[in-house]
């Protein structure tokens, strides 16, 4: 019977269940990790590391190790607004993370430094997302108001040709969009694989605080991946409107 269901419906109908089956358990799941990302930096910044080196030095120490003595290591405002900026090609620390000599603060100072490695390697998808990112601005811009003027005017005017044309460009630009954040999940897992190694390497951290560090990367390497999949459920439903809208 439920098959039978399913054989009856068309694609547009087909997404539009799907979306709705699982948007409230992935909104769920993308507040719940930007929670975990603070909750879980608070727990471990707590503990400090046994070698007692502050993130700025355990930063500087993994950017040695790998031969970028070029790259500084700055002080940037704000809370867990690390990062790195491959135009300067500096690694910006924030002051909840700079001279903390907490296991969570390393970790975090160590992923950054990951990216500058990234970055003087050439690696593929950082390179590919640093390319992308004035179009990836243009299209994040524009997608929400060209999708919302459609929307007003299929209320105003009925579902028109011009109306599912404007749709029909928000939903591309969009997917540029979304094709950047699926572009920025190997970039950060990557950094995080190298962040923990380089660490156990250089002495850094040892064996027991790995799994700490491992716990506090991957909070924030979550927060990432749902972003990703809120979003492509947030595209198939334009895509399910646009597609149903043809059909009349």
């Amino acid at each position: 019977m439920i098959s039978e269901f399913f054989k009856s419906l068309d694609l547009a109908q087909t997404i539009l269940i799907i979306v709705s089956l699982c948007y409230i358990p992935v909104l769920i799941w993308t507040i719940v990790a930007g929670l975990r990302v603070q909750s879980v930096f608070s727990k471990y910044n707590k503990i400090p590391s046994l070698n007692r080196y502050n993130s700025s030095r355990a930063a500087r120490m993994i950017l040695d190790s790998c031969g970028l003595y070029d790259i500084p290591v700055k002080d940037c405002s704000g809370s867990l607004s690390d990062h790195y900026d491959p135009k300067t090609k500096c690694i910006y620390l924030s002051a909840s993370t700079k001279d903390s000599i907490s296991v969570a603060a390393i970790a975090v100072a160590a992923h950054e430094a990951g990216h500058a490695i990234q970055h003087s390697e050439n690696y593929f998808f950082l390179k590919i997302r640093n390319m992308s990112v004035p179009v990836v601005n243009f299209s994040s811009m524009i997608a929400f108001p060209l999708i919302i003027i459609a929307i007003i005017l299929e209320a105003v005017m009925g579902v028109t040709q011009i109306s599912n044309t404007v749709l029909l460009l928000g939903i591309i630009f969009y997917s540029v969009y979304l094709l950047f954040l699926f572009i920025t999940l190997p970039v950060e897992f990557n950094a995080s694989k190298r962040a923990l190694k380089l660490m156990v390497e250089n002495n850094i951290i040892n064996e027991s605080e790995l799994k700490p560090a491992k716990k506090v990367l991957n909070a924030a390497a979550m927060t990432y991946l749902s972003s990703f999949v809120f979003s492509l459920l947030q595209l198939l439903r334009f895509l399910a409107i646009f597609l149903s809208n043809r059909r009349r």
